[in-house]
This record gives structure tokens, C-alpha cells and sequence, in this order.
């Protein structure tokens, strides 16, 4: 069983009971205790669960509306500075694609300025930003709206992407490797997001540094198929200097 598997099995678990512990966990799974503990790790990090002494909850409505916010103010001088220089790329009369991510939503704040730009999006809270804009076209890209999520997930909107021919898409991701290239921890947003990177001529990866040597759950896309990486001036140098020597555009943002 893939990792993704065996924890969308624990969300789907925590769904039928209000707390589960980690030997049930590793009873009904049959895996060892260590292997449940780094799913719940990875679970509780991207905003799903919490932990709890010998075990694990689902977040409540509100803990997860503050978690997602965390998630907007964490490392928030760099998303901006990726942001603002994300929004040089971008013209007048283009159909650009934002995912849901928080990096994303900080680059939209950006794009009130332009006129005639159809922004397609699989992010709630960017909807919002840009829908009162007369100069901007917003179009969400149809899916599941789960509980307390802010994010569409899934492909129920596949016939609309598949016509989709972007101009640029500006995605981010859980994290980034030249040998894994774009990885993400939920699979359905992953699938989406998937499907949105090859209905591009550029393809633009938003990563703050703290993404960088991170591997997810699910694959997005191949490092050979990112046109350039927009990042901070806190990137590891290291890995600044192998992005380069293996041919990937960088761009770092003051």
C-alpha cells in the first residue's frame, strides 16, 4: 500500500471514529507503529489531523479555518516577494492558472492592476480575492468542495481543463526535487493539479525555501517540465547551485 493510500484510509477512519489510537492504526493497517507515526506526522503537518497523546483526531471546523490562515501569514515576506515578482510575468489579455495554494493566493493580491486576464483557479479564497475585479475573468475549475476546505479537488471538471490553453500557470506544492520534480501530500488536489500543468505554455513553480529537498506524498509533475522556479534569497545555496547546473531556470525574489 502507498503512503497516500494508507492515509487517506486513516482520514477515512478518523471520519467513523471521533479519536483512533496509533496500535489500532497499526493493527488495521498492518504496518509498524513507527510507519503509522510518520503518516500521522505528515497528516497533522498538512492541516488534516491533530495529535493527541497515543493518537489522533480530525481538526474541528475552526482549527482547520486557522490552520489554513497559518498557512497564509507562515513565511509571508517571502510568498509575497515570490508573488510580487510572479506578477512580472503576467500581461494584459492573458488566461493565467492559479492553484489553491497560499502562495498563489498572495500572487493574485497582485494582479489587480491588469485588464482583460481570465485567472482559472482550483483556490476558493483566490476566487474571492479576484471576484470584483470588472478587469478580471475568474473561472473555478469545477470539483469537490470537502468539508471545511477551501481547496476544489478531484477531476470532475476534466472536460473544462482539457480545454484550457493557459498562457501561464503558477503553481505551487508541498515540495521540490530535480529527481521527484513537484510533490503534494492529497492525492485528489495532486490529481487536479496534474490535469492544470500540462494545459500550459509555461509552466511557473512558486516555492518558498522551505519546500525545497521535499518529498511528498504524490507526484505533480517532472522537475524537465517546470519552465522556471521563483523562490527566496533563503534557498540552500547547494541546492540553488544543482537547480542550475541541471539546467532549471531560477529565479530568486528579494
Amino acid at each position: 500500500m502507498f503512503p497516500f493510500e494508507r492515509q487517506n484510509k486513516i482520514i477515512h477512519l478518523l471520519d467513523q471514529n471521533s479519536k483512533i489510537t496509533v496500535p489500532e492504526l497499526s493493527r488495521i493497517l498492518d504496518v509498524s507503529i513507527s510507519t503509522i507515526r510518520n503518516d500521522l506526522s505528515s497528516l497533522e503537518e498538512s492541516g488534516m489531523i491533530k495529535k493527541v497523546h497515543g493518537g489522533a483526531v480530525l481538526l474541528k471546523s475552526e482549527e482547520k479555518f486557522t490552520n489554513f490562515n497559518d498557512r497564509i501569514i507562515r513565511n509571508i515576506e517571502e510568498k509575497e516577494a515570490i508573488a510580487k515578482e510572479a506578477a512580472t510575468l503576467v500581461k494584459n489579455n492573458q488566461t493565467i492558472i492559479l492553484d489553491a495554494s497560499s502562495t498563489a493566493l498572495a500572487l493574485a493580491k497582485e494582479l489587480h492592476g491588469f485588464s482583460r486576464l481570465t485567472v482559472i483557479t482550483s483556490g476558493l479564497y483566490t476566487a474571492i480575492e479576484l471576484k470584483d475585479n470588472p478587469n478580471i475573468s475568474v473561472i473555478l475549475t469545477g470539483g469537490i468542495v470537502t468539508t471545511n476546505s477551501f481547496t476544489l479537488e478531484g477531476i470532475l471538471g476534466a472536460n473544462l481543463i482539457e480545454n484550457i490553453h493557459a498562457d501561464l500557470c503558477f503553481m505551487s506544492a508541498k515540495g521540490f526535487t530535480m529527481e521527484e520534480g513537484l510533490t503534494d501530500f492529497n492525492i485528489y488536489e495532486t490529481e487536479l493539479k496534474r490535469l492544470l500543468a500540462k494545459r500550459t505554455y509555461k509552466l511557473i513553480a512558486l516555492l518558498d525555501h522551505t519546500k525545497m529537498g521535499v518529498i511528498s506524498t504524490a507526484s505533480i509533475t517532472a522537475a524537465e517540465n517546470i519552465d522556471l522556479l521563483i523562490t527566496d534569497n533563503k534557498i540552500n545555496k547547494a541546492l540553488y547551485k544543482k537547480f542550475q547546473d541541471a539546467g532549471l531556470p531560477v529565479k530568486i525574489a528579494e
